[in-house]
């Protein structure tokens, strides 16, 4: 009698269902295969520490990002900016500076990191920074009527200074000058604030972007941290102004000098006398002041000068 006994049968169908659980398995593990020439991507193994550690609206920020992988490169992008970290001798620990600007809302903004490891692994991670919000307070000073209502001739100057600043601020490195924590230019007491709401002759208002120090004219004046002279003469508002480039897009401000002891494209170290202070450009009088700007935004250098850095 022709055909299969029921075992034979059995056997066969077993067989089959084997054998397409094997094809569909092999088909399976194909489909999440990725090629031997191609680097994997997963999820970072790092960790990202910054100061201060509750920053606010204003506040620089630098980021410290530890590996426990050897990286090649690291970059950042957080409240839409560029941020450039530069890294030890191992390539383990990895510094950068950003910052929220004063017009940044109170709220959580995602830091994105993106490494590529010596092995040609890709890393990548989002951090959550909170922004609060700044205190503030405002003012109301008289000044000379010139720097309210400038004459056409002074206007003409104004707006050549204007180029000459918007040239000088065009230039960003994404390598790191800077070197250890920042330390105040001079010895003396704070005047005004960052942030201050300011009213000059009852009508025009602005906000202060920097700190003043009470200094005498002739004080020697100092620079922050190491950096490259970007800027060094004379402006109508900023009166005898120096401007540093530190590298990774942060350039520090002096202004109001009466004497400028340094040109454009010096190197600078920390505390290097840069000038004398002075009461030039649109001044009550002699005084120190500094600002900081990061990318386009200048942030409070009370807050940069708290930090301890490497």
């Amino acid at each position: 009698m022709g055909g299969f006994s029921p075992f034979a049968l059995a056997t066969r169908r077993g067989l089959l269902i084997l054998l397409a659980g094997m094809l569909l398995g092999a088909l399976a593990a194909s489909a999440f295969e990725v090629p031997a020439s191609q680097p994997q991507r997963k999820a970072a193994d790092f960790s990202v520490r910054w100061q201060p550690t509750l920053p606010v609206n204003g506040s620089p920020v630098v980021f410290c990002v530890t590996s426990r992988v050897r990286l090649k490169s690291l970059s950042g992008k957080w409240l839409t900016h560029e941020v450039f970290f530069s890294s030890d001798s191992q390539g383990k620990v990895w510094y950068g500076i950003a910052g929220a600007s004063l017009e940044t809302h109170p709220g959580s903004y995602s830091l994105e990191l993106k490494g590529a490891a010596a092995t040609n692994e890709e890393l990548s991670l989002q951090k959550q920074i909170r922004v609060g919000k700044g205190k503030y307070h405002s003012i109301a000073a008289s000044v000379p009527k010139q720097f309210t209502e400038p004459s056409a001739e002074q206007l003409r100057e104004i707006n050549r200074d204007k180029a000459l600043k918007e040239h000088a601020f065009a230039h960003v490195t994404s390598e790191r000058e800077w070197a250890g924590s920042f330390h105040p230019p001079v010895k003396a007491p704070i005047s005004d604030v960052f942030g201050t709401s300011r009213t000059f002759n009852g009508r025009v208002q602005s906000v202060h972007q920097g700190l003043d120090y009470a200094v005498p004219e002739g004080t020697p004046v100092a620079a922050l941290n190491d950096g490259v002279v970007l800027l060094a003469q004379p402006l109508f508002f900023e009166g005898n102004c120096v401007v540093l480039d530190h590298g990774q897009g942060l350039l520090t401000l002096y202004m109001h000098l009466s004497k400028i002891e340094v040109k454009e494209g010096d190197h600078i170290t920390a505390g290097q006398k840069l000038g004398l202070s002075g009461g030039t450009g649109r001044a009550t009088g002699p005084h120190l002041h500094v600002a900081v700007r990061w990318q386009g935004i200048y942030l409070n250098p009370a807050t940069l000068l708290s930090l301890h850095l490497p």
